[in-house]
């Protein structure tokens, strides 16, 4: 009578070529290491024997506006990402946890809006404020705290209020405006999130363990994470952003203007959609001239609170079930805030 041996999965004995760590890779292993060279050598055939319909497609007035987007996005996006990838790595290396808790007070409610006026100092927009909100919360930071500097940053630091009276010479109120509805904006959602949000909402991708190396390893390998992790989804909402703004008519924007209520909700939408880095929006704004002032404010309340590149970020920070909930609470909360901030200062 034969006797079969069982072999567990994984004990690297020989005998099943599909479990075993050595000898000859079974089928399935052969087939994967065949696929990705074929693949790409299949794809640069196509593209050699369609190269000239491709030129053509490229060479369409949709796709140059599409390129000229996507581009203008990233090139506005990347300086500032990776400054805020090199300050979570700083905070995550170089400041111990117990600085948080001295400079912030003990209570949530009241960390919310010292969190939210702290967003003053960072000077970047929101690729920079995400990376360093997700390192607030790993170092123990009340969420609702570092979400009201996530929201702030972008929004209130001296860069952009700077930029917003430039683009705006002949109305100084908007840089007060701004500022008034942003950080009310910014200090709402924490306190709602305090209220309202749950933790296993809240899930932070893992994270690499830099213990028993040196501060600078540890701070390059958090770099090399944050960059590759957050770029992604950055490239993801520049691309989505590229492909909304080709297909969306330029006269809709004309239709929408001359309605109030309309043109407060178009300028918000078209906020999220555009996606642009809170340095450069108020010329875009101060160009929207049929627009009313404060269909303008929202614009420029609403984009660097929530966005398409912002969702995906967030989305990849702290979880698709976080960003699925906090955006259009923001949204929300960002289109009220501003038309009532505009309705009273503008």
């Amino acid at each position: 009578m034969a006797i079969t041996k069982t072999v567990p999965p994984g004990s690297g004995e020989r005998g099943d070529p599909e479990t075993d760590g050595g000898g000859e890779a079974g089928p399935g292993e052969e087939g994967r290491y065949l696929n990705s060279p074929l693949l790409l050598t299949l794809l640069l055939l196509t593209a050699v024997m369609f190269q000239d319909p491709i030129r053509g497609a490229l060479a369409a007035p949709v796709m140059q506006s599409w390129m000229t987007v996507f581009v203008a996005v990233m090139v506005q996006a990347l300086p500032f990402l990776v400054l805020g990838v090199l300050l979570s790595a700083a905070i995550a290396v170089f400041v111990p946890p117990s600085f948080f808790a001295r400079a912030l007070p003990k209570r949530p409610a009241l960390a919310v809006p010292v969190a939210g006026a702290a967003g003053a100092v960072l000077p970047g927009c929101e690729c920079a404020s995400v990376p360093v909100a997700g390192a607030l919360v790993r170092r123990g930071v009340t969420p609702a705290a570092a979400l009201a500097f996530l929201l702030s940053a972008p929004a209130i630091n001296p860069i952009v209020l700077t930029a917003t009276a430039v683009a705006f010479p002949g109305n100084p109120e908007m840089v007060l405006a701004r500022f008034v509805a942003s950080l009310l904006v910014a200090c709402s959602m924490g306190w709602l999130w305090h209220r309202l949000g749950r933790t296993d909402w809240l899930r932070p991708p893992a994270r690499a363990s830099y213990e028993g190396r040196g501060r600078g390893a540890a701070f390059w390998g958090s770099v090399r994470h944050d960059v590759m992790h957050a770029g992604g989804f950055l490239v993801i909402g520049a691309m989505a952003a590229a492909t909304l703004k080709a297909v969306v008519p330029a006269q809709w924007l004309s239709l929408a203007a001359g309605d109030p209520v309309l043109s407060v909700l178009v300028l918000a939408v078209l906020a999220v959609l555009l996606s642009i880095c809170s340095e450069a929006d108020a010329f875009v704004a101060a160009s929207l001239t049929q627009f009313s002032l404060t269909a303008r404010l929202t614009f420029l309340v609403v984009g660097p609170v929530i966005d398409l590149k912002l969702f995906a970020m967030q989305a990849g920070t702290f979880g698709r079930a976080f960003a699925l909930r906090f955006a259009p609470a923001t949204f929300a909360l960002a289109v009220v805030v501003s038309a009532l901030t505009g309705t009273v200062l503008l």
